[in-house]
């Protein structure tokens, strides 16, 4: 006998917020299987706010609301047993992020988690990346988003340690990520991947997902850092306007696409690292492990 949930996590990124529903089916061995069900993208872009103006605009709060009522409803018509919403770096950098997050629990009665780095990445580390990795294996993941990107280190098959900068794609358009960033996330990827023979990247987030789509090789198969480099220099060669009208590339894709590319670029060549795996999980996929493991744990509490 089987017995199946659904769970949904909201993702308020820096460039898009997101609602991912997932079921979960349990079978007779006791393991719990998550599926991707649905995945809505809303491209509200709160980074060019805050990284310009310091707080989001009465515009996107009012997109913001309207997102988070169409999310209410969907999670309502998917009958899911439990949600979360987590909020990054544009709402905890906002100095209305506060006062945002509560409006929205008013109005809608969503809760919004607004988390630091170090929860982001713990976050993220708590996703099924074991299934993708090998314990002989030395693994940089690199989560990058619009406002932060999340550093991590496994080994063994286990997480060694972890860092968040101020360094997103959304940043690097409005020229807010400064040369101080760069240079410190340079001086950690070498000093945590300096002992390792071999390194290998993870990457995760929207862009390269979306690269790893168009590069049209077989599931599993990594990348390789020329093949990012000669798909940047590619890339380099239209405007935004040809890369929207003659790649097809969605606009609010077509501008982040190349500040992506540069981060997961510099950041194989800083920790060597000849090939990139894109297993196509990130925050919300850890939000739902998560949540999920808490639920469980919950019920088997002894009142």
């Amino acid at each position: 006998m089987i017995h199946i949930e659904k769970y949904g996590a909201i993702d308020i990124g820096s460039n898009a917020i997101r609602l991912l529903i997932s079921t979960v089916t349990m079978g007779d061995d006791g393991v719990p299987s998550f599926k991707k069900t649905s995945l809505v993208r809303v491209p509200i872009r709160l980074g060019a706010d805050v990284f310009n103006d310091g707080k989001i605009s009465e515009q996107n709060i009012e997109r913001m609301l309207e997102s988070m009522r169409a999310f209410k409803l969907l999670m309502g018509v998917h009958n899911i047993k439990a949600y979360r919403a987590c909020a990054t770096s544009a709402m905890r950098e906002a100095n209305n992020g506060q006062e945002v997050a509560k409006l929205i629990e008013k109005e809608t009665q969503i809760h919004i988690h607004i988390i630091d780095g170090k929860e982001e990445a713990s976050i993220i580390a708590a996703t099924d990346l074991n299934t993708f990795i090998e314990d002989s294996a030395v693994y940089l993941y690199v989560d990058v988003g619009g406002g932060s990107t999340e550093f991590t280190i496994f080994a063994h098959g286990e997480p060694v340690t972890s860092r968040s900068f101020k360094l997103g794609t959304v940043r690097v358009l409005n020229d807010s990520d400064g040369e101080q960033t760069w240079s410190d996330v340079k001086s950690w990827i070498k000093e945590q991947t300096r002992e390792y023979e071999e390194v290998f990247l993870i990457g995760s987030g929207g862009n390269i997902n979306s690269i790893y789509k168009d590069a049209n090789i077989k599931i599993g198969k990594p990348l390789t850092y020329w093949y990012l480099a000669n798909h940047y220099k590619f890339l380099q060669e239209f405007s935004y306007e040809e890369r929207v009208l003659r790649l097809g590339m969605n606009q609010d894709r077509a501008d982040v696409i190349l500040p992506a590319l540069k981060i997961y670029l510099l950041s194989m060549k800083w920790a060597k690292a000849d090939y990139v795996y894109v297993p196509k999980i990130g925050l919300s996929d850890g939000i739902i492990k998560t949540l999920y493991q808490e639920v469980k744990a919950k019920e088997l509490e002894v009142n």
